[in-house]
């Protein structure tokens, strides 16, 4: 076991869970969004009975793990039993800050940013807050249906549940909320980038891998193929550059070598020599 490593984990859990707590009593409790998941129901229940939401939470998040232990078995660990035990503490231990936004909108947008960051932080160290997600790996099981699926139909229970209890304005908040939460993860987990993965389909090959090696100085990777119509051999060439980089390139080529054919596509995580390693 790298220790290093475990340690950078439990870390970004611990981050995460921190974030996710101050974005709930900062922004999602004040302004009555229950966005989704247990977190969401102590928001209910806090509204309705004034229960305490760290207990309301604990109360629900404990019994739901050991019930997915016996149920799943190894798809649990350690991680979530620390994830799941300190999302509600670092709730009851932020809940003392004096900055409440009460305005939806305001919270809406803030809250799922930053509750977006600390889950994605969570996820990164393979860690999980238990509650609803547990749920959903019980409904995959036992249904056939998908985890995301699962899920979504948990966290819609809770927003209509929001509707009755609060109203259909802060219920549509909450689901912005969920919105910006999501698009917000898969940021983090994908450490994303403004690089970009260039697809070039071309019979000038020796022409537009001068301009990569020597214009922009980047490598890339050749694969011989045959136009579907045409049957003629042409190169496929991948490369990818930075942004900057992008729009010089296909600047070069389009004054270069108007008879290539190029797609410049997103790169969300790039792991190798001149971007996670120095060259």
């Amino acid at each position: 076991m790298n220790l290093s490593k475990e340690l950078r984990s439990y870390s970004l859990i611990a981050l995460g869970a921190l974030l996710v707590s101050i974005s709930y009593n900062t922004f999602l409790l004040p302004a009555k969004l229950a966005a989704g998941g247990v977190v969401g129901i102590s928001t209910l229940l806090y509204d309705l009975y004034n229960w305490t939401p760290a207990i309301v939470q604990w109360c629900i998040n404990i019994p739901i793990f050991f019930l997915g232990y016996f149920l799943l078995g190894k798809d649990f660990s350690v991680k979530t039993l620390v994830g799941t035990v300190l999302l509600p503490f670092f709730i009851w231990g932020t809940s003392y800050l004096p900055y409440k936004i009460h305005d939806p909108m305001l919270a809406a947008i803030y809250g799922g940013i930053i509750t977006g960051v600390g889950l994605g932080l969570v996820f990164r160290g393979n860690g999980s807050t238990g509650g609803t997600t547990i749920i959903g790996q019980l409904i995959k099981k036992y249904t056939g249906l998908s985890s995301g699926y699962a899920q979504m139909i948990i966290d819609a229970v809770i927003v209509i549940a929001a509707m009755f209890v609060f109203d259909l304005e802060l219920a549509l908040y909450a689901m912005i909320t969920i919105y910006i939460c999501s698009k917000v993860i898969d940021f983090v987990q994908l450490h994303s980038s403004s690089s970009k993965l260039v697809l070039i389909i071309t019979e000038n090959e020796e022409k537009v891998t001068h301009l990569i090696k020597n214009e922009i100085d980047r490598g890339f990777t050749k694969v011989w193929s045959e136009g579907g119509y045409s049957r003629n051999k042409k190169a496929l060439l991948f490369s990818v550059v930075e942004q900057s980089e992008a729009v010089y390139l296909k600047e070069l080529i389009q004054n270069q070598d108007t008879e290539s054919f190029v797609v410049f596509l997103n790169a969300s995580d790039i792991i190798g020599r001149g971007f996670s390693r120095p060259r």
